[in-house]
């Protein structure tokens, strides 16, 4: 059984001292692909490190993280776009989006970096990676007016409502990506998540972050992902076989390796 880490930070510091083990487990558990997404412009040397080391293995994308929109924006997103339009092979843009949980300051810097990122999605025809931290309301705003353009992407660590995701559904081209959030014991994911059809999800470690049961509060890796996957198969009383091979369908078709 194979299955498809869409989210992972394995290019970060947690991962210096033992990634080639990180790796085996991640391949000795099923993992057929790891998308790395980009935070900002001092990881943009370590993403392509990692990816570069395990090619056809490790997939990268390039993009600037809400919460390192500060004063020198316009600079970091310069060497983000620098980097895009290099003629590398990025999968996606990401990841990008809004972030208002620690601080609000750049509120309005966050929405324009997005829509700037948003652009140049559409102008690569490459999908986008979305974080949301208690800024729902904004990202939808700003989304809505792309709902019937070619835009498409995921919406990464989905932990919403039903009204949430019923609302993140309306637009045709996205899934929700899902992590180990759904594992978690006081979690309502799975009762959500059960509305929402298969085809529409995607599974994500978030690594380091949001390790799932059994590995809560460890730091997060690739194998991991195969906890979520196993939940999952439980949310939908489906074999695992099953939730893997669509899922992992789902998450080629959207980062166009999978026509």
């Amino acid at each position: 059984m194979q299955f498809i880490d869409t989210h992972s930070h394995l290019f970060l510091e947690e991962f210096q001292e033992d990634l080639p083990e990180v790796m085996n487990r991640a391949r000795e558990a099923g993992v057929s692909h790891i998308f790395m997404p980009n935070i900002d412009a001092t990881t943009i040397a370590p993403l392509l490190q990692v990816c570069d080391a395990y090619p056809g293995y490790c997939y990268p994308m390039m993009g600037l993280h809400p919460t390192s929109v500060d004063a020198h924006w316009e600079q970091q997103l310069e060497e983000i776009k620098k980097e895009l339009f290099s003629g590398r092979p990025y999968v996606a843009i990401g990841e990008i989006g809004m972030d208002l949980y620690w601080d609000a300051t750049y509120l309005e810097e966050q929405k324009k970096v997005f829509l700037i990122q948003v652009q140049w999605a559409l102008e690569r025809q490459l999908p986008i990676v979305i974080h949301c931290r208690e800024a729902f309301s904004y990202i939808y705003e700003l989304l809505l007016p792309y709902r019937d353009t070619p835009l498409c992407g995921i919406f990464h660590s989905f932990s919403g409502t039903a009204d949430e995701a019923r609302m993140l559904l309306s637009f045709p081209n996205f899934l929700l990506g899902i992590n180990g959030i759904l594992t978690f014991k006081k979690s309502t994911l799975p009762d959500v998540v059960a509305q929402v059809p298969l085809e529409r999800i995607v599974l994500e470690t978030d690594s380091p972050y949001l390790a799932p049961v059994p590995h809560r509060g460890r730091r997060n890796e690739s194998a991991f992902v195969k906890s979520t996957l196993l939940r999952l198969s439980e949310v939908y009383a489906l074999a695992p076989e099953k939730v893997a091979e669509i899922t992992s369908k789902n998450a080629l078709k959207v980062f166009g390796m999978l026509k």
